[in-house]
């Protein structure tokens, strides 16, 4: 039964992507380029191993009395959340690494997929999330847009110090490249160390142990850049260039959607834009005494949705991953190439130095956590 299942979801797959148009044009998925004509299959395969986040209902309630669903309301959290995966998957397993349904994955798998449980105490949960929304001006249970997400993971990421991610958020669609390098070059600290230290240069570092006793390294980059591509609708001038940052081996897709209804951006045919939809009400899911998680329901096995990038609202952000320096250099020379060229009117800036009319750059800190009472 299992298997009759498994083969006709391949089936409605297949039937699916028989209605895309026929085209000799190149389907790109996160970095990776596909045919229709040769490697269908394959397609199929990249876009069901990326972690699918929906609504869930049946959770916890959120802050112990809140909402213990987030159908309506989270859909642009779960499209932060998959975005985050998307890195987390690129760092410990590789951007090439597949999902099956039914075969053995690796620890480091069902640990990624453990960060983002419905739960109080899992680090990228809904709950976290909502609740770290809260300071930036948003109520649990209100809609969030693409720069707020982006904001919450910022912070988030200051918790975890499994994944030690460096997240760099950019200000006024200009991306700063002292300033990341500044940043992934910083060991994580707390709030109390993070003025009293000085930046140490990368030549120094090496894989030596700082004082404080973190291994000293390029801390993997995950940057988001918020973009706004026009005023009500998407400017057709930025087209070329939004599609070309799918191409990047470094991307990790795009947060947007429409109004009041998010989506998870991966990629590109033509002039349609491919995205998973978080607009699905699941039931909670926890993870396994062993650890493990039933990991059925976090893959989305129908057909790819697509819609015109002319559809698309103009408020944006787009992510990409670079696990080592060197990534981050070649995606430097990638927009200078492909996004800056004979651009008259650009998609975002990036440049060398800290601008000057901009308060210091200080890399974040996790805040002093202190308790009292009981």
């Amino acid at each position: 039964s299992v298997l009759s299942r498994y083969e006709n979801q391949i089936t409605i797959l297949s039937d699916y992507l028989e209605e895309f148009p026929e085209t000799d044009e190149p389907v790109w998925i996160l970095g990776r380029q596909h045919h229709l004509h040769t490697d269908k299959s394959k397609l199929l395969l990249d876009i069901s191993a990326r972690l699918w986040f929906t609504y869930r209902r049946k959770f916890s309630p959120i802050g112990g009395t809140g909402p213990s669903s987030d159908a309506g309301w989270g859909c642009m959290l779960r499209c932060g959340q998959m975005m985050l995966a998307q890195a987390l998957i690129c760092r410990h397993l590789g951007r090439d690494w597949q999902w099956e349904k039914h075969k053995k994955q690796p620890e480091e798998y069902h640990r990624i997929l453990r960060c983002f449980l419905d739960r109080k105490d899992c680090c990228y949960s809904i709950h976290q999330m909502a609740q770290m929304g809260v300071g930036e001006g948003k109520s649990i249970g209100e809609w969030f847009g693409p720069n707020t997400v982006a904001q919450v993971l910022k912070k988030l990421a200051l918790f975890d110090e499994w994944n030690s991610l460096a997240v760099y958020v950019s200000m006024d669609n200009t991306v700063v490249i002292e300033d990341i390098k500044k940043m992934c070059w910083s060991p994580p600290q707390s709030s109390s160390a993070a003025h009293s230290s000085a930046h140490l240069h990368r030549s120094a570092l090496g894989r030596n142990k700082n004082a404080a006793g973190f291994c000293a390294g390029w801390r993997p980059l995950l940057l988001i850049i918020p973009l706004r591509l026009g005023i009500n609708h998407i400017n057709p001038v930025y087209i070329d260039a939004f599609k070309e940052c799918f191409k990047m081996p470094q991307s990790l897709g795009a947060l947007g959607g429409k109004p009041n209804n998010a989506y998870y951006f991966i990629g590109f045919l033509g002039n349609e834009l491919i995205y998973l939809d978080p607009h699905t009400t699941q039931s909670f899911v926890d993870s396994e005494e062993n650890g493990t998680v039933d990991d059925q329901s976090f893959h989305c096995q129908q057909g790819p949705h697509r819609m015109k990038i002319m559809n698309l609202d103009p408020s944006v952000a787009l992510g990409f991953f670079c696990k080592e320096e060197c990534d981050f250099d070649n995606w430097c020379s990638l927009v200078q190439k492909e996004i800056l060229k004979q651009q008259s009117l650009r998609m975002f800036e990036l440049v060398q130095k800290h601008p000057p009319h901009w308060p210091p750059f200080i890399p974040p800190a996790k805040p002093e956590v202190t308790t009292t009472g009981a």
